[in-house]
């Protein structure tokens, strides 16, 4: 049921399919659920050739979109396992949150994904703008927002404005370590920033580079805050607990079901 201002009364699951690491989040319940991505192989084969070069493992998301919908689905399975142990509503929607450079094809897949296990309606969420939110930036007013989204498999650069992606650049990374993005990667991801902000009408350049914030399980990484810093003068700081930004962002627009950018 829908609550007058467009939320929900009842129980909803986010989920932020990660490359590395899916988190989840069912509204009122405990804490957030934070498990590997990745799982043991139950047959080698074909299907699972190329994914990630990690013997042994088969790897359901890859650049941050699905890339074995049967794995995904057992993934989501087990999600969902720990939402019904942490709700007894029944559930109304899920949130799923996508990267701003998924194609309609991966959106889809995404959906279905979820969809074919989760019995309720789904709906997707561009990830950097959930974890604007989950981040505590106002993305709510013309000032624009720099946000760089660091995940294990793909580096999202957003520029945010009036409560949406207004532009965005993106670079798929074959797999970030426990210890950073490797120099190359953290050299391509440094020119993605400096083309967004250069894309900015020059009047808004300053107010970007002022407050950057940096989410997902690689903002901590110091080169990259360094790095640009020296190449491009930005200040950039880690959003608190980088890592759950997303999932936080998307609970919080779970309880505002009517967003223009929740896509039904």
């Amino acid at each position: 049921m829908r609550q007058p201002g467009g939320g929900m009364s009842g129980a909803y699951v986010v989920i932020d399919l990660g490359t590395a690491r899916t988190r989840s989040l069912v509204s009122g319940g405990p804490a957030i659920t934070d498990r590997p991505s990745s799982a043991p192989h139950r047959a080698p084969g074909p299907a699972d050739a190329g994914v990630l070069a990690e013997p042994g493992l088969v790897w359901p998301v890859r650049h941050g979109m699905v890339a074995d919908m049967a794995a995904c689905a057992r993934l989501v399975r087990a999600v969902m396992r720990d939402a019904a142990r942490d709700g007894a509503r029944p559930l109304e929607r899920v949130l799923v949150g996508v990267p701003v450079a998924a194609s309609d094809l991966d959106r889809r897949a995404a959906r279905a994904a979820v969809g074919s296990v989760a019995g309720c309606p789904v709906s997707l969420v561009e990830e950097p703008l959930a974890a604007a939110v989950g981040s505590g930036l106002d993305v709510t007013g013309p000032r624009p927002r720099l946000l760089i989204d660091v995940g294990a498999g793909i580096v999202e650069a957003v520029v945010i404005r009036d409560a949406g992606v207004a532009d965005a650049g993106a670079v798929q990374i074959t797999l970030r370590s426990s210890a950073g993005l490797p120099g190359h990667d953290l050299e391509r991801v440094v020119a993605m920033v400096g083309d967004l902000i250069g894309r900015l009408p020059a009047g808004d350049r300053a107010a970007a580079r002022a407050g950057v914030r940096l989410t997902g399980g690689g903002a901590a990484q110091p080169e990259l805050a360094q790095r640009l810093r020296t190449a491009l003068r930005v200040t950039a700081t880690p959003a608190r607990e980088p890592a759950h930004a997303t999932v936080k962002g998307l609970a919080t627009l779970g309880r505002l079901a009517g967003h223009p950018n929740i896509t039904e």
